[in-house]
């Protein structure tokens, strides 16, 4: 009997240690689970996300749809508000389908590793549309410019009944001056190349160009509207371009009884006055273009700007030789360096060019006539930061955002083969095309502006 106890005993105490080895086993493996489904807030968003940090500062907008060169995005972008939120799985598609999209709406979403973060909206000028590249730069400064007349047919009146009514932005610079020259546009605008910006100018050069330029002279496009109206209800303006279409025309006379008439680059005016007038109040021009017209046209007769009492110079910089040489002009002294060392500006603009007849149009106008007027093909190639309007484009754009009333002669009409390159060719010279400029879609588009009664072209019939 006292053997079959022990035994028992021993059997229990075996059994106890070994129930005891089990469980602690167990309590070393991990626990079993079931796999997670991803969540928005683990999910990367294709394409968008990376440029996040640009969009905070930037927005962009869509090509118009009659310029577009490809078929226009469909993808809508998502606005997620806490209460409005959807399952993981939801969120997760919606991002995937946006391909980083600006909001047409209040706010947007921006998906990270801590869920979607709600975006305040900016106070910028530009419409709706899926976001494009930074080079894009759809966002511009603003200023209040109150108009010069109360003409009642006047551009500005009419353009929200036509087709660039979302276009048209009537309260952007055309001109940059003094004002302009701060840090803070420095830094914003510094992102963009040529004309549409002030890449490679550094701020020092900036500021003293710009501190020239600080009258109201050189913030109006049209400076003397008081003293040249004679009471006139809407200012008139006529647009020149050099087109062969001005040969044999007669207009010089019509030309010339507009209040102001702008000229641009190889403006050869003796000798054609019948056909392009003989007045020059604006004459829009970059440094490089003036001294490629005086090389090209010196033969047929083209020496320099205009020069008259009236005549305004209106600089398209392209780089800082714009910049220096607006800076000798308005000083009087020898361009300081760059390919126009030494030279004086007097031989250029005359000896009574003065401060207040020396203007420089705003990079963000340029920017704008590109993204919203002129947004070509070629901006989706390698060569697209050499493209920009033509500086005839740029020249009738801005007397569309100016003018009351805009007669364009000597511009690209749908039979432009029909005509020489200029009006002064003296044989038959066919238009050339460059992948800077696209002529095709600026004929295009003063055909358009001519059929919206936004401007007068003169075609031959």
């Amino acid at each position: 009997m006292a053997l079959q106890r022990k035994l028992t005993l021993c059997a229990l105490t075996v059994g106890f240690l070994l129930c005891v080895y089990m469980l602690c086993v167990n309590l070393d493996k991990p626990l079993a689970t079931a796999p997670l489904k991803p969540s928005s807030s683990s999910t990367r968003a294709p394409s968008g996300s990376s440029r996040d940090s640009e969009t905070s500062r930037d927005q962009w907008t869509h090509q118009p749809p009659e310029l577009s060169s490809g078929p226009a995005p469909t993808g809508k972008t998502q606005t997620t508000t806490a209460a409005q939120r959807k399952p993981a799985e939801d969120d997760a598609s919606k991002s995937s389908s946006r391909s980083d999209g600006a909001d047409s709406t209040s706010t947007r979403t921006r998906t990270g590793t801590k869920g979607p973060v709600i975006l305040q909206p900016k106070q910028i000028l530009q419409t709706n549309g899926p976001t494009e590249s930074p080079f894009i730069g759809d966002t511009y400064m603003s200023e209040d410019m109150p108009p010069q007349t109360d003409c009642p047919g006047s551009i500005r009146s009419r353009v929200s009944q036509t087709e660039f009514s979302g276009r048209f932005l009537k309260h952007i610079p055309v001109l940059q001056s003094a004002q302009h020259a701060t840090r803070e546009q420095h830094q914003r605008l510094s992102r963009y190349p040529g004309t549409h910006g002030w890449e490679g100018i550094d701020y020092e050069t900036l500021v003293e160009t710009l501190s020239v330029l600080n009258s109201s002279a050189n913030r109006r496009l049209l400076d003397d509207w008081k003293q040249r109206g004679n009471d006139s209800e809407c200012v008139r303006c006529a647009v020149v371009g050099n087109g062969g279409i001005l040969k044999d025309s007669e207009k010089g006379e019509e030309i010339d009884g507009h209040h102001y008439v702008f000229r641009t680059n190889g403006a050869i005016i003796k000798g054609f006055e019948p056909d392009v007038g003989s007045r020059t109040t604006h004459y829009t021009f970059s440094t490089n273009t003036m001294r490629n017209s005086m090389r090209a046209y010196g033969a047929a007769g083209y020496r320099g700007p205009p020069q008259s009492k009236e005549t305004r110079y209106v600089f398209l910089p392209d780089n800082e030789r714009d910049y220096l040489l607006m800076k000798a002009a308005a000083t009087h002294t020898p361009v300081e360096r760059g390919p126009e060392q030494a030279k004086d500006p007097c031989s250029y603009f005359g000896e009574d060019v003065s401060v207040e007849k020396l203007k420089m149009y705003h990079p963000d106008f340029i920017r704008y006539l590109r993204n919203r007027f002129l947004r070509s093909k070629v901006l989706k190639t390698k060569y697209k930061a050499g493209y920009r309007p033509s500086t005839g484009a740029v020249m009738l754009l801005a007397a569309l955002h100016t003018c009351d009333q805009v007669s364009a002669y000597g511009f690209m009409t749908p039979d432009y083969r029909k005509y020489s390159d200029h009006y002064y060719d003296r044989s038959y010279r066919p238009v050339g095309f460059f992948v800077n400029h696209d002529l095709h879609l600026e004929t295009s588009l003063w055909q358009q502006l001519h059929r919206a009664g936004l401007i007068r072209l003169y075609m031959r019939q």
